[in-house]
């Protein structure tokens, strides 16, 4: 069993698009862990705040099966894979991580490399995985969000039932 970390985010019909991907991951994957709930402000593009948070589970599933999942659950909300990439969208489901795999290639990017970049990802990663080590810096994810300097990023919590 692999274990395998996502981020999920949606500033379109936010609750109820967070609350439906959630259900439909826990039919394909079973359990998840999952983080509290974020709202952000929109990064490179002015649009509502996003919702944002991790989710974590084990699977004897391929990195390329777990992928297709993903998109067919973004397409099932409305994701449209073509529009440009910093816009408004009712689903991003994120893979970040896949137990300890590193490949970066034009359809794979394990480690993600947002992790280290917005605390939007990284923060609700290290609710749930703080003593994961990232594949690449072997730092564990609890530590990057100690060190990570989040003043230019506003988020903050919110109440969010499942």
């Amino acid at each position: 069993m692999t274990r395998v970390y996502l981020s999920i985010g949606s500033n379109i019909n936010r609750e109820r698009n967070i609350k439906s991907s959630i259900n439909e991951l826990r039919k394909v994957f079973g359990p998840l862990s999952l983080s509290s709930v974020y709202q952000s402000e929109a990064v490179g593009f002015t649009g509502s705040d996003f919702y944002n948070l991790a989710a974590g589970f084990d699977t004897g599933s391929s990195l390329k099966d777990v992928q297709h999942c993903l998109r067919r659950i973004e397409r099932a909300h409305g994701r449209q894979r073509s529009a440009r990439k910093y816009s408004s969208r009712p689903l991003d489901i994120d893979l970040l991580l896949f137990g300890d795999i590193i490949k970066h290639t034009k359809h794979v990017d394990v480690p993600r490399s947002e992790i280290e970049l917005y605390a939007f990802v990284l923060l609700p990663l290290s609710e749930i995985a703080a003593d994961v080590r990232h594949p690449e810096t072997t730092q564990t994810i609890g530590k990057m969000w100690a060190d990570f300097d989040a003043a230019d990023q506003s988020i903050h919590k919110i109440e969010f039932e499942f």
